[in-house]
């Protein structure tokens, strides 16, 4: 394939090699060939619709592009670095096969910015919906397991410390909630997208009487880029993308940290399916949760590429700038980094087994109901500070003899307050606690279990499909 730049009439001598190899992109942006030849055969039909090249040299141009694509994706195509990026590899490669006349018409009424703008925007319409499915595939996992624990009392905690008690299955549910706002935010960031860019030329548009509303058509868009200059230096779409993928990986990592905590042998409250887990090379008892340790990680990575994006775009002019070039790395990366850490999470969530034996046991420990207690003083009249006062002293007093609230005697709880009664001995059980939360939100049972079914409801139907 020629690797003569058809744009190199100004300059007098030859690019560095070294500058070729630095400024190209073809190693990486190669990944946009579908968009590229889907934009250029509805911006080839349009030329045609319009009068300004004529039918028969559209419909050369369309076989052209489709046999392009087809070596593409028989790994036959010989990408070339001196020709620098996507657009121009499948531009040269079109004029070996129709013809260079023919195939430099193909560039009439647009830019190597608009274009790029174009396929980019093309690329995330087709990928989003995967992230958004593969959402989808963990939040039902989630929905399994909390189905599974809906009686499944566990210690909450706060600062990793024992707080109160509540349900496993809406400590999952919290999780679904999260994917949930990560689900919706990719759909709306969708609906950002899908404008087409394509006519916006350079920066300033152009003087062909070209029909804007026919490309977005035929590719799918749902409207027009509104501002020329606007449409080929924006990159929010790839930023608000590296944005929501590095809040999926920063909710994905809580959970694994959740997870390599709670599967050590001093929680012991979860397994993790052997095949999510690997040994250790010299200390033949460990079971390493080697998946959530990575997962956890990749977070940085993902989050990483966004601070890399905000950076390259900061104080940039207007319009499109060579700096620009460095947003498909990052997007390409987290995006993979994202979709591939989604996949493996499902099924590790689907069969990790939890040990309801010690949650429970632990549940109530930790004096966890001494808010319960605190609560009880204050319906018996006691303003709400006086009732923490009075069971913070009553910790105090557990602790340096060593016991527990149901080690207590009524009439030792009576020394702190002559407002304890029988009742206080009925409100030391965790189940008890959980199912006081009896307010939308709350980890009561019935409200769980109402939850839950709000959840299922919309995630089995399909609707976060």
């Amino acid at each position: 394939m020629t690797t003569e730049k058809p744009w190199g009439g100004r300059f007098t001598a030859s690019t560095d090699k070294l500058v070729e190899e630095f400024t190209a992109s073809i190693g990486f942006d190669r990944r946009l060939y579908r968009e590229d030849v889907r934009g250029s055969i509805a911006h080839c039909r349009m030329l045609a619709a319009c009068g300004i090249i004529k039918p028969e040299e559209s419909e050369r141009l369309v076989a052209g592009l489709q046999a392009v694509e087809r070596e593409i994706e028989a790994g036959k195509f010989p990408f070339s670095v001196p020709l620098e990026d996507i657009h121009m590899n499948i531009e040269a490669r079109l004029g070996e096969l129709v013809g260079t006349e023919l195939a430099g018409r193909l560039h009439t009424a647009r830019s190597r910015n608009d274009q790029v703008a174009l396929d980019i925007r093309l690329y995330l319409k087709r990928e989003l919906p995967e992230v958004r499915r593969r959402l989808r595939e963990l939040i039902l996992a989630f929905v399994v397991q909390a189905e599974e624990h809906v009686d499944t009392v566990m210690p909450g905690f706060t600062h990793l410390q024992q707080a109160q008690p509540v349900l496993l299955a809406h400590h999952l549910l919290a999780y679904v909630e999260m994917f949930d706002r990560d689900w919706q935010r990719l759909r709306d960031l969708e609906k950002r997208l899908d404008q087409s860019p394509l006519g916006s030329g350079a920066l300033a548009g152009t003087s062909f009487a070209i029909d804007r509303r026919q490309v977005a058509d035929e590719l799918g868009f749902a409207g027009l880029t509104a501002n020329s200059m606007d449409a080929v230096s924006d990159r929010d779409g790839v930023l608000e993308t590296l944005f929501a993928a590095a809040l999926i990986m920063v909710h994905l990592s809580r959970f694994c940290e959740e997870l390599v905590l709670w599967s050590s042998t001093q929680f012991n409250f979860v397994s993790l399916a052997d095949s999510f887990c690997t040994g250790s090379s010299i200390m033949p008892q460990k079971k390493n949760p080697d998946v959530p340790e990575l997962v956890r990680g990749k977070c940085g990575r993902v989050v990483g590429s966004l601070v890399s994006l905000l950076v390259t775009m900061k104080a940039l002019p207007l319009a499109y700038n060579k700096d620009m070039q460095e947003d498909k790395e990052p997007l390409f990366d987290a995006l993979d980094t994202v979709t591939g850490s989604l996949a493996v999470m499902a099924p590790m969530v689907a069969t990790m087994t939890f040990n309801r034996e010690v949650l429970a046991a632990q549940a109530e420990e930790g004096f966890a109901t001494a808010t319960e207690i605190a609560d009880y003083l204050v319906r018996r009249g006691l303003p709400f500070r006086q009732a923490h006062e009075i069971v913070g002293r009553l910790v105090a007093h557990c602790l340096e003899r060593g016991r527990r609230f149901r080690d207590l005697p009524l009439a030792e709880w009576q020394e702190f307050s002559p407002l304890f009664d029988d009742e206080v001995l009925g409100l030391l059980a965790a189940a008890d606690a959980v199912d006081s939360k009896d307010v939308y939100g709350g980890t009561a049972r019935a409200r769980v279990r109402a939850q839950l079914e709000r959840v299922k409801k919309k995630w089995q139907s399909g609707s976060g499909s």
